[in-house]
């Protein structure tokens, strides 16, 4: 591990990410009237939100943080292309690619398994073998709700706990196996083009995830893996629905099983996303 690697973890070892995590969680979803609506401002003021594009601009309307974190979008603020797969949430690049047999790269030639991420289901994982993934980062400024990048019916939803390191570029570059260690939530769905697997992952100070046919998953923070099957047609999406959001900001792993699939030759890791945009086609 290089000295700067050092530098970040140490802190991140160190500090009790879980009892941090909650009472952000808690203080999140307080309702604290003009305290709430200053914490709101001075958020928006450092990192620079853009409210216009908001379908409630005025931070005072927020009742709690939390409601001001997942607001909603005017509409049209967000055109969806015409694309076979399209960006599901806004964000950043961190990684892109084929799957090497089940290895999913992640930076600085750290990578893990796809058996580890999606909970040690086996059956799913071989599913994604020699596939494709794609990692997009969430900063604290983004929109945070999830949208379907296709059409898709919901199959299977795997919560798996683990621990609540930072998902930060900085910390994706130093700590192999970052995303098969934090908790996250893995949805699978069944697609026009095949079954396709998108993973919300937590981390530091993220409050909870939720997704629109569950609500919030965590807390409680289950300690087993915990599985929930669907029958087939229960929940279908439209491409560009929404289908989760993050109580705080996080990352979205996405795999695809092996098959033509051509990402936007604009893509490049730390490239600035958009939901909407084209991400991907099949050939």
């Amino acid at each position: 591990m290089s000295l700067e690697d050092f530098t970040t973890m140490l802190p991140q070892h160190l500090l009790p990410k879980r009892l941090l995590t909650e009472l952000a969680g808690s203080a999140a979803r307080s309702r604290s009237g003009g305290m709430t609506t200053g914490a709101i401002k001075r958020f928006i003021a450092r990192y620079g939100v853009n409210m216009a594009e908001a379908a409630n601009p005025d931070p005072a309307s927020y009742a709690s943080f939390n409601d001001f974190f997942t607001r909603a979008l005017k509409d049209g603020a967000r055109p969806l292309a015409t694309a076979d797969w399209i960006c599901p949430v806004d964000g950043a690049i961190s990684a892109f690619g084929p799957i090497e047999k089940d290895q999913v790269h992640q930076a600085k030639g750290h990578g893990y398994s796809t058996h580890a991420l999606v909970g040690g289901d086996a059956d799913m994982a071989a599913r994604y073998e020699n596939g494709h993934f794609a990692t997009l980062y969430l900063s604290p400024k983004d929109y945070h709700r999830i949208h379907m990048p296709c059409a898709g019916t919901l199959k299977r939803m795997v919560w798996v706990p683990g621990s609540l390191y930072s998902v930060n570029p900085a910390t994706a570059r130093a700590l192999p196996g970052l995303f098969a260690k934090n908790e996250r939530v893995v949805c699978e769905f069944d697609t026009p083009h095949g079954p396709f697997v998108l993973v919300l992952v937590g981390a530091t100070i993220v409050g909870s995830m939720a997704t629109t046919w569950h609500g919030v998953v965590n807390p409680p923070r289950r300690p087993e893996v915990t599985t929930w099957d669907y029958p087939s047609g229960e929940h279908v999406f439209a491409q560009g629905q929404e289908m989760g959001r993050f109580l705080l900001g996080s990352t979205v792993v996405m795999l695809w099983p092996k098959q033509g699939l051509r990402f936007n030759p604009d893509w490049a890791p730390a490239r600035a996303i958009r939901l909407g945009e084209v991400m991907a086609n099949r050939t």
